[in-house]
């Protein structure tokens, strides 16, 4: 298969064979269910570990556009029980990143505590990915200009459904990332 047509199938969207497939995923050193995401019940990172990985750091402009992706990220915070991760939709906005919840739900309590929040990629068919962690101080967005600016901008509505009236700010005072390839990825 030409590197060409590889990077094709990696970048459009298509429909190749079941026999490029099949030569894909051998190549990779994989199964058809894995590469087709038949996997998607596992967590990530079960997959081999990159031939000579390289692990590096991102800087501060790569982790903003990571981020912009939009999407689940998760909220780190601390809670009367211990520590806890609880996933969310977010936004950025502007410097910020943005999530909705209920008041009363539980990511509701990182209003006015320092936080940290994490979204990464995992390709287990490929063994690389990327995580970008930002760090800093919760507060909730109360201005209702600003409530409606993020209401337009909401990429997508809350996963757990409901009404989720609370937007909640994270302040980022620290980002920084890593991403993980073969040492030959460019």
């Amino acid at each position: 298969m030409s590197p060409q047509y590889l990077d094709y199938l990696e970048t459009h969207i298509s429909d190749p064979s079941l026999g490029t497939l099949l030569r894909l995923a051998d190549a990779l050193g994989t199964t058809l269910l894995e590469l087709q995401g038949g996997d998607q019940e596992r967590p990530p990172g079960q997959g081999q570990a990159p031939y000579h990985p390289r692990l590096r750091d991102l800087g501060e402009q790569e982790c903003r556009a990571l981020l912009s992706t939009h999407g689940v990220g998760r909220v780190s915070l601390t809670t009367p029980h211990g520590p806890a991760v609880f996933p969310v939709n977010y936004e950025v906005a502007g410097e910020a990143i943005a999530f909705r919840t209920a008041p009363d739900a539980a990511p509701a309590a990182a209003v006015g505590n320092d936080v940290a929040f994490e979204v990464d990629h995992v390709d287990d068919a490929m063994s690389r990915g990327w995580s970008v962690l930002a760090v800093g101080r919760a507060r909730a967005v109360t201005d209702p200009d600003a409530v409606r600016r993020l209401d337009d901008q909401a990429h997508t509505a809350p996963w757990p459904g409901g009404r989720r009236t609370l937007w909640v700010s994270i302040g980022v005072d620290r980002l920084t990332g890593r991403r993980i390839t073969a040492a030959d990825d460019v």
